[in-house]
């Protein structure tokens, strides 16, 4: 952290973060190339942050002696418990500044999941965002810390064995004494950072230097980012896909906005982001916002950006066929590219008029300066590709997972192959094999997801069983996603192996615990959620028709066939709603993203017989998904 004259050297070469060693390591590299350059505001906050490089490089290192004068050693660990501020960036970045390792989550999550990841990850003191978050904390058994530090300036409550300071206090403590320099390898565990589990409880993905700075230099070769351009922010900060993000922004000088989802729509036209990185429901929010606009037009306008968007939507769709960019035909004949060439020809003047009459409206109420948004966390719909292509706003899709810090694959604004997930990051490996042998399969056809590269984790925290089930002994890490390659190294995701539902905001659904919370009605006998990409989880629900037959016959109209009872009759669906929705908000640890939005009731369960369920009844998700395949597309409509 020290601005030594290794990091003045390094100041002038544009990819120095190839050659440090650590993402602290960068920051004086930073403070030196873009001092008087904003890094971080917060005009949210009480009062609005500002704070340029030179400025937020300093705060780390005084919030980083701080930590020293406490008696923090470098190696050991530190939860840190807080949501988007620019103060979390200067203690995530303060702890690995003294070689600390933090264990990193929201404010928001469960009280249970907090004390757990305090607990699992030996956690020696604890960064809050605030005395509320501390207090949500104090109501189970005694903490394991002896230190804890509040990202506001309250009043530190008083708490037998424990020392409390607020952030001024600790800064104060910084001021005291100068910064001493920790040597940092590159291979040195970084942060933990927990993913949900098959068994409930989260796993700690351990994340080295050696991950994060691959993350920094695999993102330069998608982009070439300036100081002084424009990044705004909504994901959360200690999700894996928006801190990368950030690490890549800072290295290149630019410029960062911390927005929420209450205040985005406004932010983006009055800050004017050159970039944003976002999960598919941000831009389906967006999406939706404009075509409201839309819809409010006079009746004579609504028809004509009718017309210009179903011309425009052909004009895009045969460049993609000229560009060999159609993911439903890569390699067009001859004769496929001239007759979309002509089609473009044709087409271009009016695409231009509604460009020029709608369009240009649309970009200039996202601020007008995009140069192109990130999209991940899930599979972005085809209609809303189709939409911003039409408008010029270019989306790059991605893929990745926590484990691989986030990004394997990512599309490239010169090769943006609409409905895949992009080609690998430099010295990133793939391998799609037969999920049963793991013999390697042809280009084209689909199989389980092997990652190999720099991204790729260290494994799972205190365990071992699950980091050797997940990566090989040749470093071949196994993603539990289905998907296939082209010939041109791009990736795209077809299914998932493992049972993880994610919702187009970015959340992971854990089904099974939610289905047994469920089944604990006397009026479900069997259930199976599904949602993937969609913006709320949805059931297949098998009743107990001997409860339901009892329930029905209290209930006026509702009739009763042998023994059958109408599934489609308003009763009994209001029935089963309000059952899936006590049980689910009921459940311990109940997130709002776990309420369940749809569902459609089977008159068949799921049996062995019909293939739907193992020999050790456990349901066969993927092959009811296929057989309810039509039930579940009209589902979520």
């Amino acid at each position: 952290m020290a601005t030594t004259s290794a990091a003045i050297a390094l100041k002038d070469n544009p990819k120095y973060y190839e050659q440090v060693q650590s993402i602290p390591e960068m920051w004086a590299i930073a403070a030196q190339r873009f001092s008087s350059v904003l890094a971080l505001h917060d005009p949210h906050a009480e009062p609005a942050v500002k704070l340029t490089f030179g400025e937020l490089h300093q705060q780390i290192q005084q919030f980083a002696s701080g930590l020293q004068a406490l008696g923090i050693q470098p190696g050991q660990h530190i939860a840190l418990f807080s949501d988007n501020q620019p103060r979390w960036m200067i203690a995530d970045q303060g702890i690995m500044a003294v070689g600390g390792v933090d264990a990193v989550r929201g404010s928001q999550a469960a009280p249970d999941e907090l004390r757990y990841i305090l607990s699992h990850s030996d956690s020696v003191a604890m960064v809050v965002q605030d005395v509320d978050t501390l207090n949500k904390l104090l109501t189970g058994e005694p903490l394991p810390v002896s230190l804890v530090v509040l990202l506001s300036d309250e009043a530190p409550p008083e708490v037998p064995g424990i020392k409390i300071l607020n952030f001024t206090q600790l800064m104060q403590l910084g001021s005291g004494q100068p910064f001493q320099p920790v040597a940092i390898a590159r291979d040195a565990l970084a942060t933990l950072m927990y993913t949900s589990g098959t068994s409930g409880q989260p796993k700690g993905v351990m994340l080295t230097q050696a991950n994060l700075l691959a993350q920094v230099a695999g993102a330069s070769t998608v982009v070439d980012l300036k100081p002084g351009d424009r990044v705004l922010s909504i994901l959360p900060i200690w999700h894996c896909y928006e801190r990368s993000f950030e690490y890549f922004v800072f290295a290149n000088g630019c410029s960062q906005t911390y927005t929420n989802i209450r205040f985005v729509k406004k932010d983006i036209k009055d800050y004017q982001p050159n970039y944003m990185v976002g999960v598919p429901r941000l831009w389906d929010s967006i999406y939706e916002g404009i075509q409201k606009q839309f819809r409010d037009q006079p009746a004579n306008k609504q028809k004509l950006v009718k017309f210009f968007l179903e011309k425009s939507d052909r004009f895009v769709k045969a460049r993609r066929t000229v560009q060999g960019l159609s993911i439903d035909n890569l390699t067009p004949s001859p004769f496929n590219r001239v007759e979309a060439a002509i089609q473009m020809a044709v087409l271009a003047p009016l695409h231009a008029l509604g460009n020029k009459l709608v369009y240009q409206k649309v970009r200039d109420g996202l601020g007008g300066q995009l140069k192109f948004v990130v999209s991940g966390g899930g599979s972005i719909a085809e209609h809303l590709e189709d939409f911003y292509e039409i408008v010029n706003i270019t989306i790059l899709s991605g893929y990745g997972l926590t484990e691989t810090a986030p990004i394997t694959h990512v599309r490239r604004p010169q090769r943006n192959l609409r409905g895949a997930d992009g080609q690998p990051l430099p010295h990133t490996e793939t391998r799609i094999v037969d999920p049963e042998t793991r013999k390697d399969l042809p280009v084209g056809q689909q199989g389980l997801i092997l990652i190999r590269g720099r991204q790729v984790m260290q494994g799972y925290y205190k365990n071992p069983e699950a980091t050797h089930k997940a990566i090989d002994a040749e470093g071949w890490f196994d993603t539990g996603d289905l998907g296939w390659t082209t010939p041109q190294g791009d990736l795209t995701i077809s299914g998932r192996a493992k049972d993880t539902i994610v919702l187009t905001s970015g959340e992971n659904i854990e089904p099974l615990p939610i289905e047994n919370a469920c089944m604990r009605s006397p009026y479900i006998d069997q259930i199976m959620l599904v949602g993937q990409d969609q913006k709320t989880l949805g059931a297949l629900v098998v009743p107990n028709h001997e409860a339901l037959q009892q329930w029905a016959t209290t209930q006026p109209g509702v009739t009763v066939e042998g023994d059958r009872t109408d599934l489609t009759h308003k009763a009994v669906q209001d029935l089963f709603r309000k059952e899936l929705n006590r049980e689910v908000t009921q459940r311990p640890g109940y997130r709002p993203d776990e309420r369940i939005g749809v569902f459609r009731l089977l008159d068949e369960p799921f049996s062995i017989e019909n293939g739907m369920l193992t020999q050790t009844l456990k349901v066969k998700r993927p092959v009811v998904m296929d057989h309810y395949g039509s039930m579940i597309n009209d589902m979520f409509g």
